[in-house]
Protein backbone atom coordinates (compact mmCIF):
# COMPACT_ATOMS: atom_id res chain seq x y z
CA UNK A 1 0.00 0.00 0.00
CA UNK A 2 1.49 3.34 -1.05
CA UNK A 3 0.92 6.64 0.72
CA UNK A 4 -0.30 9.35 -1.64
CA UNK A 5 -0.42 12.28 0.78
CA UNK A 6 -0.79 13.28 4.41
CA UNK A 7 -2.80 16.37 5.25
CA UNK A 8 -4.45 18.11 8.19
CA UNK A 9 -7.85 19.80 8.49
CA UNK A 10 -8.62 22.63 10.91
CA UNK A 11 -11.90 24.49 10.54
CA UNK A 12 -13.72 27.53 11.87
CA UNK A 13 -10.71 29.15 13.49
CA UNK A 14 -12.66 32.36 14.21
CA UNK A 15 -9.43 34.28 14.73
CA UNK A 16 -10.09 37.34 16.88
CA UNK A 17 -7.39 39.63 18.19
CA UNK A 18 -8.29 41.01 21.64
CA UNK A 19 -9.25 44.47 20.42
CA UNK A 20 -11.75 43.01 17.94
CA UNK A 21 -13.74 40.94 20.48
CA UNK A 22 -17.12 42.04 21.80
CA UNK A 23 -17.17 40.27 25.18
CA UNK A 24 -20.84 41.20 25.75
CA UNK A 25 -21.95 38.93 22.92
CA UNK A 26 -22.86 35.40 24.13
CA UNK A 27 -21.19 32.63 22.15
CA UNK A 28 -20.84 28.86 22.29
CA UNK A 29 -17.17 29.04 21.36
CA UNK A 30 -14.14 30.53 23.14
CA UNK A 31 -13.17 33.12 20.58
CA UNK A 32 -10.87 34.67 23.21
CA UNK A 33 -8.69 31.56 22.86
CA UNK A 34 -8.47 31.70 19.06
CA UNK A 35 -4.93 33.08 18.82
CA UNK A 36 -3.21 30.66 21.24
CA UNK A 37 -5.35 27.81 19.86
CA UNK A 38 -4.03 28.40 16.35
CA UNK A 39 -0.47 28.72 17.58
CA UNK A 40 -0.68 25.49 19.58
CA UNK A 41 -2.19 23.54 16.70
CA UNK A 42 0.36 24.79 14.17
CA UNK A 43 3.22 23.94 16.54
CA UNK A 44 1.92 20.37 16.72
CA UNK A 45 1.34 20.06 12.98
CA UNK A 46 4.89 21.21 12.25
CA UNK A 47 6.10 17.97 13.89
CA UNK A 48 4.03 15.65 11.68
CA UNK A 49 5.61 15.67 8.20
CA UNK A 50 2.49 16.98 6.45
CA UNK A 51 2.01 17.64 2.77
CA UNK A 52 -0.52 20.41 3.44
CA UNK A 53 -3.21 21.89 5.69
CA UNK A 54 -6.83 22.54 4.65
CA UNK A 55 -8.94 25.23 6.36
CA UNK A 56 -12.57 25.07 5.12
CA UNK A 57 -13.68 28.56 6.12
CA UNK A 58 -14.54 30.88 8.99
CA UNK A 59 -10.92 31.90 9.33
CA UNK A 60 -11.90 35.02 11.31
CA UNK A 61 -14.61 35.96 13.76
CA UNK A 62 -16.51 38.45 11.60
CA UNK A 63 -14.34 39.40 8.62
CA UNK A 64 -12.29 41.97 10.53
CA UNK A 65 -9.45 43.31 8.42
CA UNK A 66 -6.99 43.18 11.33
CA UNK A 67 -7.81 39.52 12.00
CA UNK A 68 -7.38 38.53 8.36
CA UNK A 69 -4.01 40.26 8.13
CA UNK A 70 -2.78 38.66 11.36
CA UNK A 71 -3.83 35.19 10.20
CA UNK A 72 -2.20 35.62 6.79
CA UNK A 73 1.05 36.58 8.49
CA UNK A 74 0.92 33.43 10.65
CA UNK A 75 0.10 31.10 7.77
CA UNK A 76 2.98 32.46 5.73
CA UNK A 77 5.36 31.14 8.41
CA UNK A 78 4.14 27.54 8.10
CA UNK A 79 6.57 25.09 6.48
CA UNK A 80 3.91 23.24 4.43
CA UNK A 81 1.32 24.55 1.94
CA UNK A 82 -1.95 25.83 3.39
CA UNK A 83 -5.18 25.93 1.38
CA UNK A 84 -8.16 28.02 2.50
CA UNK A 85 -11.64 29.00 1.38
CA UNK A 86 -13.96 31.70 2.77
CA UNK A 87 -16.67 31.01 5.32
CA UNK A 88 -19.72 33.12 6.00
CA UNK A 89 -17.91 34.86 8.90
CA UNK A 90 -14.96 35.85 6.69
CA UNK A 91 -16.88 37.94 4.17
CA UNK A 92 -19.84 39.62 5.85
CA UNK A 93 -20.24 42.19 3.05
CA UNK A 94 -19.89 42.08 -0.75
CA UNK A 95 -17.38 44.94 -0.59
CA UNK A 96 -15.24 45.92 2.34
CA UNK A 97 -14.57 49.03 4.40
CA UNK A 98 -11.91 50.12 6.87
CA UNK A 99 -13.02 47.54 9.43
CA UNK A 100 -13.88 44.42 7.40
CA UNK A 101 -12.87 42.89 4.10
CA UNK A 102 -15.36 42.24 1.33
CA UNK A 103 -15.99 39.08 -0.63
CA UNK A 104 -14.39 40.79 -3.63
CA UNK A 105 -11.05 41.03 -1.75
CA UNK A 106 -10.74 37.51 -0.40
CA UNK A 107 -8.96 35.77 -3.28
CA UNK A 108 -6.38 38.53 -3.64
CA UNK A 109 -5.63 38.57 0.09
CA UNK A 110 -5.29 34.78 0.29
CA UNK A 111 -3.48 34.31 -3.02
CA UNK A 112 -0.59 32.41 -1.34
CA UNK A 113 -3.07 29.83 -0.04
CA UNK A 114 -4.58 28.32 -3.18
CA UNK A 115 -5.78 31.19 -5.32
CA UNK A 116 -3.96 31.63 -8.63
CA UNK A 117 -6.45 34.24 -9.89
CA UNK A 118 -7.02 37.15 -7.45
CA UNK A 119 -10.39 37.80 -9.12
CA UNK A 120 -11.70 34.23 -8.82
CA UNK A 121 -13.06 32.79 -5.57
CA UNK A 122 -12.56 29.14 -6.49
CA UNK A 123 -9.49 27.19 -7.53
CA UNK A 124 -7.87 23.80 -8.02
CA UNK A 125 -4.45 22.46 -7.08
CA UNK A 126 -2.70 19.13 -7.52
CA UNK A 127 -1.57 18.69 -3.93
CA UNK A 128 0.23 15.37 -4.59
CA UNK A 129 0.69 13.17 -7.66
CA UNK A 130 -2.78 12.01 -8.65
CA UNK A 131 -4.56 13.99 -5.89
CA UNK A 132 -6.50 17.11 -6.88
CA UNK A 133 -7.96 19.69 -4.49
CA UNK A 134 -10.95 21.76 -5.60
CA UNK A 135 -11.64 24.78 -3.36
CA UNK A 136 -15.11 26.30 -3.78
CA UNK A 137 -16.80 29.46 -2.54
CA UNK A 138 -20.26 28.98 -1.04
CA UNK A 139 -20.79 32.63 -0.03
CA UNK A 140 -23.00 34.81 -2.19
CA UNK A 141 -25.06 37.99 -1.64
CA UNK A 142 -28.45 38.89 -3.08
CA UNK A 143 -29.37 42.34 -4.38
CA UNK A 144 -30.24 43.54 -0.87
CA UNK A 145 -26.89 42.43 0.58
CA UNK A 146 -28.35 39.36 2.33
CA UNK A 147 -25.79 36.57 2.59
CA UNK A 148 -26.59 33.26 0.88
CA UNK A 149 -25.02 29.80 0.89
CA UNK A 150 -24.84 28.55 -2.68
CA UNK A 151 -22.68 28.36 -5.80
CA UNK A 152 -22.96 31.08 -8.42
CA UNK A 153 -23.37 30.36 -12.12
CA UNK A 154 -19.73 31.07 -13.13
CA UNK A 155 -18.58 28.56 -10.51
CA UNK A 156 -20.97 25.91 -11.83
CA UNK A 157 -19.68 26.53 -15.35
CA UNK A 158 -16.08 26.21 -14.15
CA UNK A 159 -16.87 22.91 -12.44
CA UNK A 160 -18.55 21.50 -15.55
CA UNK A 161 -15.59 22.54 -17.67
CA UNK A 162 -12.86 21.26 -15.38
CA UNK A 163 -14.02 18.27 -13.33
CA UNK A 164 -14.16 15.88 -16.30
CA UNK A 165 -10.43 16.36 -16.95
CA UNK A 166 -9.58 15.14 -13.44
CA UNK A 167 -11.48 11.84 -13.56
CA UNK A 168 -8.20 9.90 -13.45
CA UNK A 169 -7.27 11.63 -10.16
CA UNK A 170 -8.57 11.40 -6.60
CA UNK A 171 -10.45 14.68 -6.22
CA UNK A 172 -11.03 16.31 -2.83
CA UNK A 173 -13.61 19.11 -2.76
CA UNK A 174 -13.43 21.71 0.02
CA UNK A 175 -16.43 23.97 0.68
CA UNK A 176 -17.69 25.76 3.80
CA UNK A 177 -21.41 24.91 3.77
CA UNK A 178 -22.46 21.29 4.21
CA UNK A 179 -23.68 19.42 1.15
CA UNK A 180 -24.57 16.26 3.12
CA UNK A 181 -26.89 16.25 6.14
CA UNK A 182 -25.09 15.77 9.46
CA UNK A 183 -28.10 16.04 11.77
CA UNK A 184 -31.63 14.70 11.23
CA UNK A 185 -33.66 16.74 8.72
CA UNK A 186 -30.86 19.30 8.46
CA UNK A 187 -31.86 20.46 4.98
CA UNK A 188 -35.43 21.28 6.05
CA UNK A 189 -35.19 22.22 9.74
CA UNK A 190 -35.31 26.02 10.30
CA UNK A 191 -32.11 25.93 12.38
CA UNK A 192 -30.25 23.26 10.43
CA UNK A 193 -30.82 24.36 6.86
CA UNK A 194 -28.78 27.56 7.17
CA UNK A 195 -25.70 25.36 7.46
CA UNK A 196 -26.56 23.51 4.25
CA UNK A 197 -25.70 24.65 0.75
CA UNK A 198 -28.91 25.74 -1.00
CA UNK A 199 -27.93 23.71 -4.07
CA UNK A 200 -26.51 20.80 -2.08
CA UNK A 201 -28.42 18.06 -3.92
CA UNK A 202 -27.46 19.17 -7.46
CA UNK A 203 -23.83 19.51 -6.37
CA UNK A 204 -23.79 16.04 -4.79
CA UNK A 205 -25.27 14.51 -7.90
CA UNK A 206 -22.84 16.24 -10.24
CA UNK A 207 -19.81 15.36 -8.13
CA UNK A 208 -20.95 11.75 -8.03
CA UNK A 209 -21.36 11.70 -11.81
CA UNK A 210 -17.76 12.92 -12.14
CA UNK A 211 -16.35 10.29 -9.80
CA UNK A 212 -15.77 12.63 -6.82
CA UNK A 213 -16.23 10.83 -3.51
CA UNK A 214 -14.78 13.08 -0.79
CA UNK A 215 -15.88 16.53 0.42
CA UNK A 216 -14.45 18.51 3.36
CA UNK A 217 -16.61 21.09 5.16
CA UNK A 218 -16.95 23.08 8.38
CA UNK A 219 -19.60 25.60 9.46
CA UNK A 220 -21.70 23.42 11.81
CA UNK A 221 -19.00 23.18 14.55
CA UNK A 222 -19.36 19.43 15.13
CA UNK A 223 -17.25 16.36 14.41
CA UNK A 224 -19.18 14.23 11.94
CA UNK A 225 -18.74 12.01 8.91
CA UNK A 226 -21.81 11.40 6.75
CA UNK A 227 -22.62 9.99 3.31
CA UNK A 228 -25.27 10.69 0.68
CA UNK A 229 -25.51 10.07 -3.06
CA UNK A 230 -22.09 8.45 -3.11
CA UNK A 231 -20.43 11.45 -1.43
CA UNK A 232 -18.63 11.10 1.90
CA UNK A 233 -18.42 14.42 3.72
CA UNK A 234 -15.99 14.98 6.57
CA UNK A 235 -17.21 17.84 8.75
CA UNK A 236 -14.60 19.14 11.18
CA UNK A 237 -15.61 20.99 14.33
CA UNK A 238 -14.40 24.45 15.30
CA UNK A 239 -10.88 24.80 16.65
CA UNK A 240 -12.21 27.35 19.21
CA UNK A 241 -15.32 25.39 20.13
CA UNK A 242 -15.69 22.34 22.33
CA UNK A 243 -13.96 19.87 21.99
CA UNK A 244 -11.38 21.96 20.03
CA UNK A 245 -10.68 19.36 17.33
CA UNK A 246 -8.49 19.11 14.27
CA UNK A 247 -7.67 16.16 12.07
CA UNK A 248 -4.72 14.48 10.36
CA UNK A 249 -5.46 12.19 7.43
CA UNK A 250 -3.35 9.87 5.30
CA UNK A 251 -4.52 8.86 1.83
CA UNK A 252 -3.26 5.48 0.63
CA UNK A 253 -3.66 3.48 -2.57
CA UNK A 254 -3.76 -0.32 -2.15
CA UNK A 255 -3.94 -0.94 -5.89
CA UNK A 256 -7.72 -1.46 -5.83
CA UNK A 257 -9.11 1.18 -3.50
CA UNK A 258 -8.10 4.45 -1.95
CA UNK A 259 -8.00 4.27 1.84
CA UNK A 260 -8.20 7.38 4.01
CA UNK A 261 -6.91 6.90 7.54
CA UNK A 262 -8.23 9.64 9.80
CA UNK A 263 -7.09 10.60 13.30
CA UNK A 264 -8.56 13.46 15.30
CA UNK A 265 -6.72 15.53 17.88
CA UNK A 266 -8.04 17.94 20.52
CA UNK A 267 -6.45 20.90 22.22
CA UNK A 268 -6.31 20.19 25.95
CA UNK A 269 -4.59 23.20 27.50
CA UNK A 270 -3.72 26.77 26.57
CA UNK A 271 -2.25 29.67 28.55
CA UNK A 272 -5.09 30.93 30.72
CA UNK A 273 -7.16 27.82 30.05
CA UNK A 274 -5.27 25.02 31.77
CA UNK A 275 -8.30 22.72 31.41
CA UNK A 276 -9.53 23.97 28.06
CA UNK A 277 -12.23 21.30 27.48
CA UNK A 278 -13.84 21.96 30.87
CA UNK A 279 -13.89 25.74 30.36
CA UNK A 280 -15.19 25.38 26.84
CA UNK A 281 -17.88 22.87 27.72
CA UNK A 282 -19.06 25.14 30.55
CA UNK A 283 -19.25 28.07 28.11
CA UNK A 284 -21.40 26.03 25.75
CA UNK A 285 -23.70 24.91 28.54
CA UNK A 286 -24.09 28.43 29.97
CA UNK A 287 -25.12 29.86 26.61
CA UNK A 288 -27.19 26.95 25.34
CA UNK A 289 -30.65 27.86 26.64
CA UNK A 290 -31.71 30.39 23.94
CA UNK A 291 -30.62 28.02 21.18
CA UNK A 292 -32.13 24.87 22.74
CA UNK A 293 -35.40 26.60 23.64
CA UNK A 294 -35.81 27.68 20.03
CA UNK A 295 -34.80 24.22 18.83
CA UNK A 296 -37.47 22.41 20.85
CA UNK A 297 -40.15 25.04 20.11
CA UNK A 298 -39.82 24.54 16.35
CA UNK A 299 -41.20 21.62 14.30
CA UNK A 300 -41.25 18.70 14.70
CA UNK A 301 -41.37 19.04 18.53
CA UNK A 302 -43.36 22.31 18.80
CA UNK A 303 -43.01 22.46 22.59
CA UNK A 304 -44.53 25.44 24.34
CA UNK A 305 -44.60 27.10 27.75
CA UNK A 306 -43.28 25.29 30.79
CA UNK A 307 -42.60 22.08 28.85
CA UNK A 308 -40.40 23.95 26.39
CA UNK A 309 -38.48 25.71 29.18
CA UNK A 310 -37.96 22.53 31.21
CA UNK A 311 -36.84 20.53 28.18
CA UNK A 312 -34.40 23.21 27.01
CA UNK A 313 -32.81 23.37 30.48
CA UNK A 314 -32.36 19.59 30.52
CA UNK A 315 -30.59 19.80 27.16
CA UNK A 316 -27.86 22.23 28.24
CA UNK A 317 -25.18 19.63 27.43
CA UNK A 318 -26.77 18.39 24.21
CA UNK A 319 -24.83 20.52 21.73
CA UNK A 320 -21.49 19.96 23.44
CA UNK A 321 -22.15 16.21 23.27
CA UNK A 322 -23.09 16.55 19.59
CA UNK A 323 -19.89 18.45 18.86
CA UNK A 324 -17.76 15.57 20.17
CA UNK A 325 -19.01 13.18 17.50
CA UNK A 326 -19.58 9.45 17.96
CA UNK A 327 -22.13 10.03 20.72
CA UNK A 328 -25.14 7.85 21.50
CA UNK A 329 -28.05 9.61 23.19
CA UNK A 330 -30.63 8.26 25.61
CA UNK A 331 -33.44 10.39 27.06
CA UNK A 332 -35.75 8.09 29.06
CA UNK A 333 -37.05 11.09 31.04
CA UNK A 334 -38.78 12.63 28.02
CA UNK A 335 -42.15 11.77 26.41
CA UNK A 336 -41.89 9.26 23.53
CA UNK A 337 -42.14 11.80 20.69
CA UNK A 338 -39.44 14.02 22.23
CA UNK A 339 -37.26 11.07 23.13
CA UNK A 340 -37.35 9.51 19.65
CA UNK A 341 -36.57 12.79 17.92
CA UNK A 342 -33.56 13.56 20.14
CA UNK A 343 -32.20 10.03 20.14
CA UNK A 344 -32.17 10.16 16.32
CA UNK A 345 -29.11 12.40 16.71
CA UNK A 346 -27.09 9.40 17.89
CA UNK A 347 -24.12 8.27 15.81
CA UNK A 348 -24.83 4.94 14.12
CA UNK A 349 -21.15 4.05 13.62
CA UNK A 350 -18.06 5.40 15.45
CA UNK A 351 -16.42 7.06 12.44
CA UNK A 352 -16.70 10.75 13.33
CA UNK A 353 -13.24 11.09 14.89
CA UNK A 354 -11.00 8.13 14.06
CA UNK A 355 -11.61 5.77 11.18
CA UNK A 356 -10.33 4.32 7.95
CA UNK A 357 -12.60 5.17 5.02
CA UNK A 358 -12.47 3.27 1.72
CA UNK A 359 -13.19 4.77 -1.70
Amino acid sequence: MSRLCRFAIASDLHIALPHTIDLTKPRFHLVEASVPALEAMLAHLEQLDLDCLFIPGDLTQDGERDNHHWLIEQLQKVSFPVYVIPGNHDVVKPTGNDAVIGLDEFAALYQPFGYDDPQQLWYSREIAPGVQLVGLNSNQFDATGWQLGCLDQPQWEWLRENLPQWRDRFVIVMIHHNIVEHIPQQSTHPLGRRYMLDDAAPLRHYLNEQGVRLVLTGHLHIQDVAEADGITEILTGSLVGYPHPYRVLELHDDGIHKRLKMKSYRLRSLPGWEDLPAASRQRTQENSFPFMSRFVSLPPLNLKGDEMIATAHQLQSFWADMAEGDRTFSFPQFPPHVRSMLEAFSATHPIDNNATLRF
